[in-house]
């Protein structure tokens, strides 16, 4: 679009075309409001960017909401459970017979984001990538603004609201005078090296490894896509592990029968990701809402990243939907406090699984039987798999 076509009015600005943004723009469009999203990236590099692939029943529902879940009911991959490997032994954890037949959906965050480009494009609707120096003005009052550059030349958007769905290191939390926020903030001694591959998964539904050696979890993106996991030190890079030392060192840890049936090959993608647990209270500051990483990181450990920010968004949806159709403001009143309810029950449950699986420099002695006792009791206890099973579908919306 040329820079002399962009509006300078809209309801809602959303910083951040991730899932996030999108999935917010498309809500705001079904309803009637008028939505501009602006990002700082070019849409090709936010398509290249790999992330979460298990999407709850209820980030399934919001999907179909929006009108974007043709393909991936096509393509994605239903699970009614997953396996714990624990020192080479494996046990499942049957989702669907403990949550009343509740499942979870494999299907790459990667391509949700494609379906919600897709959709917007053919409703005509306004994406401005590559927006430069954007800054999120006058929230405090009753006239936010938003001022950026685009293809070398300076822009103003006037809206009623921003949504800050720009995510960790974003524009929108960082411009918050910092007296008016309150973070909390766990960094975990280990990080994640994550391989791509094009070759079949080593099994139908996810394992998660707990070995001596570090944690691991076996997953997939598609019947032909598999992603791998290995725990690794802060201190290693990308450079350090070739992908014969990451099969290598993935088949010591996975128990025998995963070892002898796992099939390698090039990977497409490499990266290390550092683990932290993070939450800003409050998510709202006049007519400027944060949702989404923008506002709290969890562990990968859990499957709920994704899954959180798009229940940021469904809540931000109605609330603004309410504001306009209904001209109350009472959604937009208690979008924080709803927000966070659930955002702290699934911080609490990716701490839990991540400290239950991983090795822990500091953890020999006390705290290694402290893992073993809680894993056997986890093992043997079907009220404690059923609470598992219940945090890991996703726990109910609360009105």
């Amino acid at each position: 679009m040329p820079s002399t076509a962009l509006p300078t009015r809209t309801q809602v600005a959303i910083i951040g075309a991730g899932p996030a943004g999108l999935l917010l723009g498309q809500l705001l469009h079904k309803a009637g409001i008028d939505a501009v999203i602006l990002e700082q990236r070019s849409g090709e590099y936010v398509l290249g960017r790999i992330r979460a692939g298990v999407i709850e029943q209820t980030t399934v529902d919001l999907l179909e909401r929006a009108g974007v879940s043709a393909r991936m009911h096509a393509e994605g991959l239903p699970h009614d459970g997953f396996e714990l490997c624990i020192d080479g032994q494996r046990s499942r954890i049957d989702l669907h017979a403990r949550t009343g037949g509740k499942r979870v959906t494999v299907y790459g965050q990667t391509e949700i984001t494609r379906d919600l480009m897709v959709a917007r494009a053919e409703e005509g609707l306004t994406t401005v990538y590559e927006a430069n120096n954007v800054e999120v003005l006058d929230f405090a009052g009753d006239t936010p603004r938003v001022r950026f550059q685009h293809q070398g030349r300076n822009h103003e958007l006037r809206c009623d609201f921003i949504a800050g769905c720009d995510g960790f290191h974003g524009v929108c939390r960082a411009s918050v005078p910092q007296a008016s926020l309150r973070t909390f903030e766990k960094v975990y001694p280990f990080g994640w090296l994550g391989i791509l591959a094009d070759v079949p998964p080593v099994a139908h539904e996810l394992i998660y490894v707990r070995h001596e050696r570090g944690f691991a979890l076996c997953s997939m993106r598609s019947a032909t896509r598999s992603r791998y996991y290995l725990q690794c030190s802060l201190d290693d890079k990308v450079a350090q592990w070739s992908d014969q030392a990451f099969w290598d060192e993935l088949k010591r840890r996975v128990d025998p029968a995963a070892a002898a049936a796992l099939v390698t090959g090039p990977s497409i993608e490499k990266s290390i990701a550092p683990l932290r647990s993070f939450v800003t209270e409050p998510m709202r500051f006049g007519r400027l809402f944060l949702a989404g990483d923008a506002a709290h990181i969890v562990p990968p450990t859990g499957a709920k990243g994704l899954n959180l920010a798009a229940s940021d968004v469904q809540f931000l949806a109605e609330a603004l939907t309410e504001h306009y159709q209904e001209k109350s403001a009472a959604g937009l009143d208690g979008y924080s406090a709803r927000a966070l309810a659930r955002i702290w029950k699934a911080e609490r449950f990716s701490w839990w699984f991540t400290s239950l699986m991983h090795k822990f420099p500091d953890n020999a002695g006390f705290g290694d039987r402290m893992q073993q006792a809680e894993l056997d009791y986890l093992l043997q206890s079907e009220a404690a798999q059923t609470a598992m099973a219940e945090n890991y579908v996703g726990l109910q919306m609360v009105r």
